[in-house]
């Protein structure tokens, strides 16, 4: 029993570090635009870094108390982020950084969310230069 679970752990480890695992560095540092991609390079290294914390906390705790069932934690939600990935983000590949702006405005998605500058400066004119939404 013991030596499954190393084993299921070895296996995981190995899983991740070829899939996910640095997926989580990659995708962000695709899709920010320019203007944003220091701000949202740092909040993707913070998060990586306290989300590494917290379940370094808790991983021997889990362990112990739900046994295999720890396999299926960690499983369900890669297959939410997958999810997210195909359903929700842009395509950027061989876009340009400076470009990838455009692949958000065009989104079935992000377009109602990411306007683009002519929406902005009419935004802008309709009150009195005062940006109070985006």
């Amino acid at each position: 029993m013991v030596v499954g679970i190393v084993l299921l752990i070895c296996l995981f480890t190995v899983a991740f570090g070829w899939s996910w695992g640095p997926l989580g560095w990659l995708v962000p540092s695709e899709l920010f635009p320019l203007e944003t991609h220091s701000a949202g390079q740092a909040m993707v290294v913070s998060m990586n870094l306290l989300f590494t914390a917290i379940i370094a906390q808790l991983f021997l705790v889990l362990l112990c108390n739900l046994n295999y069932g720890i396999f299926l934690l960690f499983a369900s939600p890669v297959f939410l982020m997958s999810v997210f990935i195909f359903l929700v983000l842009p395509e950027t590949k061989g876009i340009p950084i400076k470009e990838t702006r455009f692949e958000w405005e065009k989104h079935w998605y992000w377009k109602r969310i990411i306007k683009d500058d002519d929406d902005q400066a009419k935004y802008m004119e309709s009150n009195n230069g005062v940006n109070k939404g985006f």
